[in-house]
């Protein structure tokens, strides 16, 4: 736990072909606090189900869909060696310094072979017993016995504070190697399913139906589950059997402070004993601390002997102050045996005859809510260069116990080391410990998995300085936001994601007291990322809006990205369209501007541009049945919307002009010559043999010296010399007589002037401007086959603005001379398309 050592070179960012950084002489106060060259964000990829999760704890996680190339193979189970180390690193460290070796159990063969028996037959077994029974050191006795009775060995796992969805997650990372994958709920369930165990998991915080879910999920395993009697007990059909322990009887607490003093009892002391085992029913960890209280009486009986016939240091005396010595003897006076209620609650008594370091290490942990920091931080925090020793005093006094990959004070204690007065000063303390471990968690020696070790006293001492925190001055920051940001990242990055979650929780409040707003907004971005992981959709978009709207203040332009990324995300899951396309609205894209000037879909034919009304004659090609093709890039939607909004703009100046010309024929003089008097009811119509829909005819051009309106068909076949227009044509069937030398024409703005252009590869309808201006309204008729008009959506080309025709039988001469005005009229088109 040493910052000065490296860890792996993956996390520390050197890179290969760099020398390594030389190390700090080892002189531990003088190497913690030495600024550190600040090296590059430190960031690590995880698969987290379906998504690719990027840990960036600069500018927040940035999180997508996982590519099909980063998609991990099915994990594999460790090898037994490969089990072995990992149980290792993840138990407690062995306490340094003169610490006295562990004590064996004493009577209890009985329960011991009793569970064995239940776990080599399958079933799952709780132990009841309160704190200080020995129920942990039980537990691994048992584990050892039960080494070869299951495929996958023996899975130890720490139950203090975790919930049946972690255990499990803890159980899958504990026999598969996976370090960096954190699967869905179902493929969750599929992989720990198949794992043959001994599941021992110690401090069970849960039962009921939360036990059941546990249980379920893995039929191939057999639980020993530790726990004290107040944790909810397994439901009736749970099929989990329950041993309760007890306490020892009178003769084995005698043995347990025989061996920890190291020495038979007087008959004083065994009263006393017996004394205590009445009041303590009988507990281990009582007895445990009676033996370290004869111990210390016993140095100190010989610190005094040692003074009084030598006379020499006797100012180096230890605890003058509980030695009674009489004025004028020549000998001390025998040291008393503690009292029956400094006996049962012997903590203060234990701690005042303990080093100065000892004792300040008992006061952090007061701090921190009962959890004792590892033995490498303690030099830093103490102050003393041998203070890593400290935690082998305590646990030889039985004032600490293990618990999970750490210590914790042992029961009872914490509250008499309150009444004695350890708890004084603890914002003072929890604010140095928080400073201490928000530049260590920054380190970039410091891997993910050590933070996460040492997870319980990070989050003890930011919860005691969070709610504290105040604006910090100028140029400085909030401690407990800068330990937030150092240790959120790396919790997230070892996978213990609900240390993350309350992380960012306390963060965020931090940040909110301390007014950093840029903190604020990369809080609620981690949260809207942990959320979207987690499948909770609603609080993902949440706290994502949440995060977008303070960088929004803060022109924040990376973290606006990482955070519209997620939303659209969020959107995308859950199905809604109109997030997605806000979520990415803000967004440059590169591409944008290249798909604005693409071709539309085939078959739709670009708007032409807007001229002056009588200079362009429309030519509309019909739509095929099948949909365009979309687009996915968010530059695809984007450019859709600019092209309907150009659409929109020529339908509307079309409209006008539409509006212009009708109001200027209902006003105009009536003349008898009018084409419109002789528009028919039946247009022809001709079938395109090529794409199967239907086209008006094209009317051609009259040859005498007015305009005639006579209607000519033109054939659609070009003939072997693929000229239309030409001798070889085909001639057309029906009626009408095709007219030679007809051609579409379109007329400039101002000289009038005919050109002729290449006729479309399907049939069109083009009109040409009468002689004069209609004055007669066209009515129509109630023929079913008479076209009508149809309105025109004016926001861009669509299957309905095509031009519609109705089939019919051949015109005759008398009825044909005004198919030209009659499918002018009558085209859908007619009420954004200009007819002059």
């Amino acid at each position: 736990m040493d910052p000065t050592n490296r860890g792996p070179e993956e996390y520390g960012q050197d890179g290969e072909g760099h020398s390594p950084r030389p190390r700090p002489p080892r002189d531990p106060l003088t190497a913690d606090y030495t600024q550190h060259t600040p090296g590059p964000a430190r960031t690590v990829r995880i698969v987290a189900g379906e998504h690719l999760l990027t840990v960036n704890p600069v500018d927040g996680s940035e999180i997508e869909l996982c590519p099909p190339t980063e998609v991990p193979e099915r994990p594999v189970k460790r090898t037994a060696e490969q089990r072995a180390e990992a149980e290792r690193t993840a138990r407690p460290p062995a306490p340094a310094g003169a610490g006295g070796s562990a004590l064996p159990l004493l009577g209890r063969q009985d329960e011991r072979e009793h569970l064995v028996r239940l776990l080599a037959r399958g079933r799952s077994v709780r132990l009841t017993g309160p704190a200080g029974s020995g129920r942990t050191s039980l537990l691994d006795l048992v584990a050892e016995d039960c080494e070869d009775l299951a495929p996958d060995g023996v899975v130890r796992l720490a139950g203090f504070r975790r919930t049946s969805a972690e255990l499990l997650y803890d159980l899958f990372h504990a026999v598969h190697d996976a370090d960096r994958l954190r699967p869905e709920r179902e493929e969750l369930l599929a992989l720990v399913r198949e794992i043959g165990a001994v599941v021992v998991v110690d401090d069970l915080g849960f039962g009921g139906t939360d036990l059941d879910e546990l249980l379920d999920a893995t039929p191939e395993c057999a639980f020993l589950l530790g726990a004290t009697p107040d944790t909810p007990a397994p439901s009736a059909d749970s099929a989990v059997d329950e041993v309760a322990l007890s306490g020892l009887d009178r003769a084995g607490g005698v043995e347990v402070i025989e061996r920890a003093v190291g020495r038979v009892l007087t008959e004083e002391e065994s009263n006393w004993a017996g004394d205590l085992w009445f009041e303590s029913e009988g507990l281990p960890l009582r007895f445990v601390q009676a033996g370290a209280l004869l111990r210390q009486r016993d140095q100190l009986r010989a610190g005094v002997d040692a003074v009084d016939a030598f006379g020499v240091f006797e100012d180096a005396r230890p605890l003058t102050g509980s030695v009674d010595v009489v004025a004028g003897a020549g000998e001390a006076e025998e040291i008393p045996l503690p009292s029956l209620g400094e006996a049962a609650a012997p903590a203060p008594l234990l701690a005042a005859r303990l080093s100065a370091s000892a004792r300040a290490t008992l006061r952090f942990a007061v701090a921190l809510d009962g959890e004792v920091p590892h033995q490498a931080h303690l030099p830093a925090l103490v102050g003393d260069t041998h203070a890593d020793a400290a935690l082998g005093e305590l646990t030889a006094c039985g004032l600490v116990s293990p618990v999970g990959t750490g210590y914790r004070l042992a029961a009872g204690v914490q509250t008499q080391l309150e009444a004695a007065g350890y708890g004084e000063e603890v914002a003072a303390r929890a604010q140095t410990a928080a400073q201490h471990y928000a530049w260590w968690a920054a380190h970039p020696s410091v891997t993910p998995e050590r933070v996460c070790a040492e997870a319980e006293a990070l989050l003890a001492a930011l919860t005691v300085v969070g709610p504290t925190t105040s604006p910090p001055a100028e140029g400085e920051e909030a401690t407990a936001v800068q330990l937030a940001r150092a240790a959120a990242p790396a919790f997230a990055a070892g996978l213990r994601w609900s240390a993350w979650d309350s992380a960012l929780h306390e963060g965020a409040e931090a940040a909110r007291l301390a007014g950093e707003s840029a903190d604020r907004a990369y809080f609620h971005h981690e949260m809207g990322v942990l959320a979207l992981c987690a499948g909770d959709l609603d609080r993902a978009r949440s706290e994502l809006e949440a995060s977008l709207a303070l960088r929004g203040t803060l022109t924040d332009k990376r973290g606006t990205v990482a955070g519209r990324r997620a939303l659209a995300l969020v959107a995308d899951a859950s199905g809604d369209v109109t997030g997605l396309a806000a979520a990415t609205a803000g967004e440059e894209v590169p591409d944008a501007r290249h798909e604005e000037s693409v071709s539309p879909p085939r078959g739709i034919q670009a708007l032409p541009p807007v001229y002056a009304p009588e200079a362009e004659t429309l030519v509309h090609r019909p739509v095929p049945s099948s949909p365009p093709q979309a687009h996915h890039s968010r530059g695809g939607l984007k450019g859709l919307a600019k092209r309907n909004l150009v659409a929109a703009g020529a339908g509307a100046l079309l409209v006008a002009v539409l509006g212009t010309v009708v109001t200027l024929g209902a006003t105009s003089n009536g003349d008898p010559d009018d084409p419109s008097d002789r528009v028919g009811v039946n247009p022809s119509a001709s079938s395109d043999l090529g794409d199967g829909d239907l086209d008006s005819d094209t009317p051609g051009d009259d040859t005498g010296t007015g305009d005639t309106g006579t209607a000519t068909s033109r054939p659609t076949d070009p003939g072997p010399d693929g000229t239309t227009g030409t001798s070889d044509d085909p001639t057309p069937t029906g009626s009408s007589v095709p007219t030679p030398g007809a051609s579409s024409s379109h007329t400039s703005g101002s000289g009038g002037t005919s050109t002729n252009t290449p006729r479309p590869s399907s049939s069109s309808t083009t009109s040409r401007p009468p002689s004069h201006t209609p004055s007669t309204p066209v009515t129509p008729t109630d023929d079913p086959t008479t076209p009508t008009t149809q309105p025109t959506d004016t926001t861009g080309p669509s299957p309905s603005d095509t031009t519609s025709t109705t089939a019919s039988a051949p015109v005759s001469p008398s009825t044909a001379d005004s198919v030209s005005s009659a499918d002018s009229v009558s085209s859908p088109a007619s009420s954004s398309d200009p007819v002059i």
